[in-house]
Parts: C-alpha cells; structure tokens; sequence
C-alpha cells in the first residue's frame, strides 16, 4: 500500500511540472530597450504568474524618473497566447510630486512560420502618458514603436 502511494504522489508531482510554461519578450533599438517575462499556467485559462520586466527609454534624460521602469504582476493587464500570435498589454502609472506619469507597453505578434515553435516575431508601441507633457493633434501621445521577439513554451 505504502508503495502505491509513493507511486501515485511521484507521477502526481512530475504531470504538476509538465503544467507550466512561460512567456519571454525583448526588444532592443535606438529608441528603447526592454525584457518581459511571465511564468504560464496550462489549464484553468491560462493564467501568468511571477510577471516582471524592466522597460528603460533610451531618449530620455538619465535623471528622469520615466527612464526606467520595472514592471511586476498587477502591471501585466491583459495577454493572449495561442499556436498563433502572442500579446500583452503591460501598464505601470508613475508618481512624482503629485503629477502622474504612465507608460503602456503593447506587444503584439504572430508564430514564426519557419517551424520554430513557440517562435513569436512582431511590433511593440510603447505609449508615454505625462501629466504635464503635450499630446499630438488626435489627443494621444506620440507612440515609440519597433520591433520584438517573443518566446512561449
């Protein structure tokens, strides 16, 4: 009897390790540099888990509190992941003397065709929302956009 049970609890914790996966984007261009990365669920609609990343904008000052950003898990507010395309919407609000700042990522991709699965290859746009900062004829910040590769598996 002992012996079914160590079995059981065996097979048990090895299928728990074949339950998840993770996700991994990056991007790197005169413009910004960033990582995000997010730990998958397989089942119960696939959640994240352990979602973190580091967003720097290249552009700006060095001492400029939107240079730097790093990302955590209540930033990461909506992803898709199929055979298909993979996306993420990742927002993080920033407060410096009582003026609010915000950036939001958006990552959006499709499965590398050439067989190389859990591939992605895309476009990224990265919006910048300052307190204080103009905006463009539409009511929007101008937006940062190029290019990213992702990974799933």
């Amino acid at each position: 009897m002992r012996t079914i049970f160590c079995v059981t609890t065996l097979l048990l914790s090895a299928g728990s390790a074949f339950a998840t996966g993770g996700i991994w984007c990056s991007a790197e261009d005169a413009a910004v540099k960033f990582q995000v990365e997010a730990g998958v669920t397989r089942g119960m609609g696939g959640p994240t888990f352990n979602f973190r990343g580091d967003l720097e904008i290249l552009g700006r000052p060095v001492g400029d509190d939107m240079r730097k950003t790093v990302f955590e898990d209540s930033n990461l507010t909506q992803y898709w992941l199929d055979d298909k395309e993979l996306r993420l919407l990742v927002y993080r609000e920033h407060e410096v003397a009582n003026t609010y700042s915000s950036v939001e990522l958006t990552i959006v991709t499709e499965a590398v065709e050439e067989g190389d699965e859990g591939t992605y290859d895309g476009r990224y746009s990265l919006a910048i929302y300052e307190g204080t900062a103009d905006t463009g004829g539409d009511g929007m910040p101008p937006a940062l956009t190029g290019k990213v590769s992702c990974g799933a598996e």
